[in-house]
């Protein structure tokens, strides 16, 4: 028995060396894996190309041959493409009604990653999923071996080779069952992703490959896939929760049902050598991507963020002519094309929006950089695609969302655009009018009606779409844009219809509200446009530097540049994740929230008496008015809200060591002072002019709740432990120059409780106000949760602790102040309730006074 096995075993080693000098020498690299790694893969030998790839296969020649024989697929992958990183991009083609909310339309990126395939052991292909969070961009410094060798990327599946190709320069694996499953590389990117349109696991009877495409830089791979439903998150009135058959069907009486979607997913091969990249830097606002290097800092690590820009180059006959600053065409422009499903009037107005940015780009020297255009029809071009990730386009989506987005996806490495499709939801015209109605009604008569004309909404749609190119384009909302503009010059008709009134449309600036009647200011000084900032920001991104070799030195004099272009300030940079400067807001306009909020004020007063006659239709009920209505108390609040950030606010002006001044300041006390003025008298004080009785009845909302509502929510923005914490902050910064926490207590009790001062009866609107305001300061004195066991947490898995104390107010004089404020309005209002004779203002006291003290010496 034991010669027998020897036998078999030296039988067994020569038939493996002689297949193995049967197989093509390997011309790539490969990766080392451990000896013996197998798994329990099943294996099979290679067969003949022509018993695999049959007289029958459908071929198509590209970044990798495609061949379909009968109902398998298989990719014939070049060794010359082997270990190349390749963009997968997923999106969902078409989709029923059943899956749509937010998200769930043709056109929607379900996913997005970064693969590469190469030679395993065992005659097969291994798919790597990429990460770039750990990176060492350059293999020749000391740590890229380091690097590479402890954080080995994820091997996402692996692939018998079936065939060799006939030249013995590439292999041919069979793709179909991968592509016919429910794979986060090439479909969606999570359970999550899944779940948020509410699809669940897929049904594979029902789901298969409609094709597969090759070009020359990319495959695009088309399926249909049958997922079941999961159940909505929540029951709506009369709605009964369902339940799924036994085994998890779908079937009739399943209740949840299933739903079919059409998939898309794109492999973009990404270029051999990188894209020179250019270096984020918070003064300009771009998006950004990165990493974290090795190499770059020799006593630690660096993490490295680069810009998302466009690959922009000069063509090398024209280099010559860009650096005399001469204009040239760029090697390849960016083009957008328009979904051929966009109704047709407004192709022309999203066509401008697209090429609005001509005039920006030609700052950083070049001439038709950016091109909108009509997508070809199958007449034209019989391949072209709107789900191909070559194409960036604008996808027209008839949903009842008011929005509309500009995503991008760029190659990690470098920060290069690769594609883009900017999601248009057809109800985002709901939203521009009543944008426009409510801003600027009192100054355009166009905006004075229920339905606006085409040229007015084009007009709009244009804005909007240039709005969302930018964001393609690598630009970050800029809302501290509106801040560099006095608010006198927005009322100035010959400086608004030349510049605008904010310098970048990339601000929620929306429409200029302060400009008012007798003003006389034309649309072109009402609407927002492309403007001196966003020609800076895509001059300092796009600009070509080629009397700099690295990106160091580029930096460097990007940075000098910068330093001195940042001296106007109509340049600056105002993030949109800042929630305590009071400069970067959005929706608000000009240097001063209070001055621009009262013009804004005065529109709004006169167009809420004109409501009735604007909104009205024939045969119809009050919906319209309805509608607006809660958009002038929305916009009211907005500028509440404007106004309310000054209090305990801090600007951000974000230098390098190089420039003279600080980056953090306080906002200065005369400045709180202001605004707290302001709320007295727009907020504090009833604004009964907001309270028509005729639209409130016509519509049927209480004035009691409308009130309610304006002023709690501004007291839940200033009262909070942060805000005040901020207060205590700039004491200690500032000194008495500072507004400190007690001048903010104080002014708050002069202006909430002045009545109790003049022995005045307090109203409904005013009795409301003060049991807000005092609930507010309950709520700050109350101590935080004790820390409690989690009751889920595993046996044996120690306390887990369900709150935390909050360090701004338990170690601060936050609660201090608030106790002391309590005690002051209940000596206040002790001292008031003898002469007091109006008896509702009577219990009302006597109510406080109670509440106050069980807050103070709560029982038991």
């Amino acid at each position: 028995m034991k010669k027998l096995f020897t036998l078999l075993l030296l039988l067994s080693v020569g038939v493996n060396a002689l297949l193995a000098q049967s197989r093509p020498a390997d011309s790539v690299r490969r990766t080392a894996f451990p000896t013996g790694f197998a798994g329990n893969v099943t294996r099979s030998q290679p067969k003949p190309y022509k018993t695999v790839i049959t007289e029958k296969a459908i071929t198509r020649r590209g970044l990798f041959k495609t061949h379909k024989v009968e109902d398998k697929y298989y990719f014939e992958i070049g060794d010359s493409v082997l270990n190349r990183e390749i963009l997968v991009v997923s999106r969902i083609s078409k989709a029923g009604a059943e899956v749509r909310a937010a998200s769930g339309y043709a056109g929607d990126q379900i996913g997005s990653s970064v693969i590469s395939f190469e030679k395993g052991p065992g005659n097969r292909i291994f798919m790597r999923k990429i990460s770039y969070s750990t990176y060492s961009p350059d293999s020749t410094k000391s740590m890229y071996q380091s690097v590479q060798r402890s954080n080995i990327q994820a091997i996402a599946a692996a692939f018998n080779i079936a065939a060799y190709s006939l030249d013995e320069k590439g292999s041919v694996i069979d793709m179909t069952d991968y592509i016919n499953g429910d794979s986060e590389v090439f479909y969606f990117s999570s359970a999550a992703a899944k779940s948020r349109i509410r699809l669940g696991s897929i049904q594979a009877d029902r789901s298969y490959i409609s094709n597969v495409k090759s070009f020359r830089n990319n495959v695009e791979i088309n399926t249909v896939k049958t997922y079941s439903l999961t159940a909505p998150q929540s029951f709506g009135r009369g709605a009964l929760p369902t339940t799924p058959t036994p085994g998890g069907g779908t079937g009739a009486n399943a209740g949840n049902g299933s739903a079919t979607v059409e998939l898309n997913t794109s492999l973009v091969i990404l270029p051999k050598k990188p894209m020179q990249p250019r270096f984020f830097a918070p003064r300009i606002g771009y998006f950004p991507v990165g990493y974290t290097d090795f190499d770059a800092n020799p006593q630690g690590i660096k993490d490295i963020q680069l810009i998302k820009r466009w690959r922009l180059e000069v063509k090398p006959q024209d280099m010559a002519k860009y650096k005399r600053g001469e204009l040239v065409e760029p090697v390849k422009p960016i083009v957008y094309y328009i979904d051929a499903t966009t109704p047709k009037k407004w192709i022309p107005y999203l066509i401008a929006g697209v090429n609005d940015w001509q005039k920006a780009f030609e700052k950083a020297g070049f001439k038709n950089a950016i091109i909108g255009k009509m997508a070809p029809s199958a007449k034209e071009d019989s391949t072209w695609s709107i789900d191909d990730a070559n194409h960036s386009a604008i996808v027209y989506k008839p949903s009842e969302t008011e929005n509309a987005s500009g995503p991008s996806t760029a190659d990690p490495r470098s920060g290069e655009i690769i594609e883009s499709h900017i999601n248009w939801y057809h109800n985002v015209m709901n939203l521009l009018h009543s944008w426009y109605m409510i801003q600027t009604a009192a100054v355009d008569p166009r905006a004075r009606k229920v339905v606006f004309s085409d040229e007015l909404m084009g007009d709009l749609i244009r804005f909007v779409s240039s709005h969302e190119v930018g964001h393609t384009l690598g630009l970050r909302h800029n809302f501290g844009s509106s801040s560099t503009v006095p608010v006198e010059m927005l009322r100035n008709k010959a400086f608004v219809e030349a510049n605008g009134h904010t310098p970048s449309i990339m601000d929620y600036a929306r429409f200029n509200y302060v400009a008012q009647p007798e003003d006389n200011i034309s649309p072109k000084g009402i609407y927002p446009r492309i403007g001196d900032y966003d020609k800076w920001a895509i001059e300092w991104g796009y600009k070509v530097m080629p009397q700099y070799k690295t990106v160091e030195e580029q930096t460097s004099a990007l940075s000098k540049i910068a330093i001195e272009r940042l001296k106007d300030r109509r340049l600056f940079f105002g993030t949109e994740s800042n929630p305590d400067d009071p400069h970067s807001q959005s929706e608000d306009l000009g240097d001063n929230a209070m001055k621009a909020s009262i013009y804004g004020i005065k529109n709004l007063q006169r167009i809420l008496v004109k409501l009735p006659e604007w909104t009205s239709q024939k045969n119809e009920g009050y919906d319209n008015l309805e509608n607006m209505y809660n958009q002038l108390t929305a916009q009211f609040s907005r500028y509440m809200g404007h106004v309310g950030k000054n209090i305990g606010g801090i600007y951000e002006n974000p230098k390098t060591v190089e420039q003279t001044g600080v980056v953090y300041e306080y906002v200065p006390a005369s400045t709180q002072k202001e605004a707290m003025l302001f709320l007295d008298q727009q907020l504090f004080t009833t604004p009964t002019w907001m309270l028509d009785r005729k639209i409130l009845s016509d519509i049927g909302q209480s004035p009691v709740q409308v009130v309610y509502k304006l002023q709690n929510s501004t007291l839940d923005r200033i009262v909070t432990n942060h805000n005040l914490y901020k207060l205590i902050s700039a004491e200690a910064a500032n000194g008495n120059s500072a507004y400190k926490i007690t001048d903010f207590f104080g002014d708050m009790q002069n202006s909430i409780f002045k009545e109790l001062k003049t022995n005045q009866p307090i109203d409904v609107y005013r009795r409301n106000l003060q049991k807000m305001y005092v609930a507010k300061l309950i709520e700050l004195i109350k101590p935080a949760t004790a820390p409690t066991a989690n009751p889920f947490a595993q046996a044996g898995g120690g306390r887990r602790e369900t709150s935390t104390p909050d360090p701004e107010k338990e170690d601060t004089d936050v609660m201090s102040v608030a106790k002391a404020q309590l005690r002051s309005i209940n000596a206040l209002i002790k001292t008031s309730l003898p002469n007091t004779s109006d008896s509702l203002s009577n219990y009302h006291l006597q109510d406080l006074s109670d509440r106050i003290e069980l807050a103070l010496n709560p029982k038991g």
